[in-house]
């Protein structure tokens, strides 16, 4: 007998809508975008404490300024202005190894666990960066991490992961010779692992904060265009001959 096909996320009749067991009606107007994403992660709805530290990692997440996938996101709604959501998608697509994904690696890192001196050796070995550590502009350290982990610490989830990522922070630190702070991806890591959510689906929240960006970035260039003048400027300088 052909197995029949579930989903427990959402599932409406003429009359009522129904996510994650909750009456939709009652959430709308009762509880904020945060704690609607964290039902649909966790299947229930958050304390104040777990949304406190949860909106605290979306909040960090949300926009970092003209990186590769704002400028994809304009780029691409200068060729098709018609369609704002191919632009959210096409900002969204770069969030990978060196801009949001690396939330994931960190993840990855604490919760597969070990020693710091361990983790720290393995990567060293494979000849890898350790996740979660550094930043090439923040220096000394990344601003957003302290106030990060006191949102932590301020409810309740300053516990092993955090801990751990200190700890291989001091690891690295003190193999390389050189100063490697817990950098914001490492501590949203960290605080994502606190919250015990899954390493294969953390990245997913930066793809959730910098969506509200990306729209954010549409909206300005359709107010104040940089596109076209990113393009013209690329294509005169690629095109000139010395």
């Amino acid at each position: 007998m052909t197995k029949r096909l579930r989903s427990e996320m959402g599932s409406s009749t003429a009359d009522r809508i129904v996510v994650r067991g909750q009456d939709l009606n009652a959430l709308i107007g009762s509880v904020g975008l945060g704690a609607m994403a964290f039902l649909e992660l966790k299947g229930r709805l958050p304390s104040d404490q777990e949304l406190a530290v949860f909106e605290a990692i979306l909040v960090a997440l949300v926009e970092h300024g003209m990186t590769p996938s704002a400028i994809a996101t304009r780029m691409t709604y200068l060729g098709a202005p018609e369609s704002v959501q191919a632009a959210v998608a096409a900002g969204l697509l770069g969030l990978g190894g060196r801009f949001g994904g690396t939330v994931e690696d960190a993840a990855r890192m604490l919760q597969e666990g070990g020693s710091a001196e361990v983790i720290v050796a393995a990567y060293r070995a494979r000849k890898l960066a350790v996740p979660g550590l550094g930043h090439p502009i923040h220096k000394p350290i990344d601003p957003r991490v302290p106030r990060l982990f006191e949102v932590a610490a301020a409810n309740g989830f300053s516990g092993r992961f955090v801990v751990l990522m200190n700890q291989v922070s001091e690891a690295a630190t003190q193999v390389l010779g050189k100063p490697l702070p817990v950098n914001a991806t490492g501590a949203i890591g960290a605080l994502a692992s606190e919250l015990d959510i899954p390493w294969r689906v953390s990245r997913g929240l930066a793809v959730i904060a910098r969506a509200v960006g990306l729209v954010g970035h549409l909206q300005e260039e359709i107010e104040e265009p940089l596109a076209s003048e990113i393009w013209t400027r690329v294509d005169e300088e690629v095109s000139k001959r010395e």
